[in-house]
């Protein structure tokens, strides 16, 4: 890790397709990994945080299996949502509007060189942010990404990420108000136990969410868990 607290540039790309989005961050990624073969030793990488809400689609992880998509390719045309094997950790998910989706693109060696304590930060972050809604949410050891415990327990967020050359990609989908029928089309991350299923953050506390607080929220419980410092474009 670094001396000095990493520097980070914070996007809102706002409603982005998916590829368009999955595109511009592995143009990101592979800068900083040409950079870092370049100069071994840096401390400079061009560290992202990059926020935005997708139209209706479907991804698949590459140790995901293509039987926990539920939907026919015509059944996904007429509920309008794109699908897309993409190369993150873990099975297939929904992304949505009103599901924040946050993409870091982080330079690991600037922070821990450790992909367990990366994701657990990134459960830390979200874990935190809902606290100061009141909602206890946690982990679950057996499952990556947030739950709300119950009879069922409850996914919040789902995290599933791609690492090379020790600089991050992909992320996090945290669901704030998203449509939870779009879940239907899917085991979601693969997950079939009956004994858990998908929450909201405005299904928990039955009551909207202003998304504009929350990405404020979010984005400074980043900075305060992972010790970075935002970059400000002069």
């Amino acid at each position: 890790m670094s001396a000095h607290r990493p520097f980070v540039q914070f996007m809102d790309l706002g409603l982005i397709d998916y590829k368009k989005a999955w595109d511009y961050q592995t143009l990101i990624h592979n800068k900083i990994k040409e950079h870092k073969k370049n100069l071994p030793n840096t401390t400079t990488s061009q560290n992202s945080l990059i926020f935005c809400e997708h139209p209706p689609v479907y991804t698949l992880g590459k140790s995901g299996h293509i039987n926990n998509l539920q939907y026919s390719s015509q059944e996904l045309d007429e509920a309008g949502i794109s699908f897309y094997k993409i190369n993150r950790g873990g099975d297939i998910t929904y992304h949505g509007p009103g599901q924040l989706v946050v993409y870091p693109i982080f330079d690991l060696e600037l922070f821990r060189r450790d992909v367990h304590w990366y994701v657990r930060q990134l459960e830390e972050v979200i874990i935190r942010v809902l606290q100061s809604y009141d909602i206890q949410a946690e982990r679950i050891p057996e499952y990556t990404g947030v739950w709300v415990r119950g009879n069922p327990d409850r996914k919040i967020c789902a995290i599933g990420v791609h690492i090379s050359r020790w600089v991050t990609l992909h992320g996090l989908a945290f669901n704030v108000s998203p449509n939870l029928k779009h879940f239907q089309g899917i085991i979601p991350c693969g997950i079939s136990d009956a004994s858990k299923t998908v929450t909201s953050i405005d299904k928990e506390l039955k009551q909207s969410i202003n998304m504009t607080v929350l990405k404020n929220k979010l984005k400074a419980v980043f900075r305060e868990v992972f010790q970075f410092e935002y970059k400000i474009e002069q």
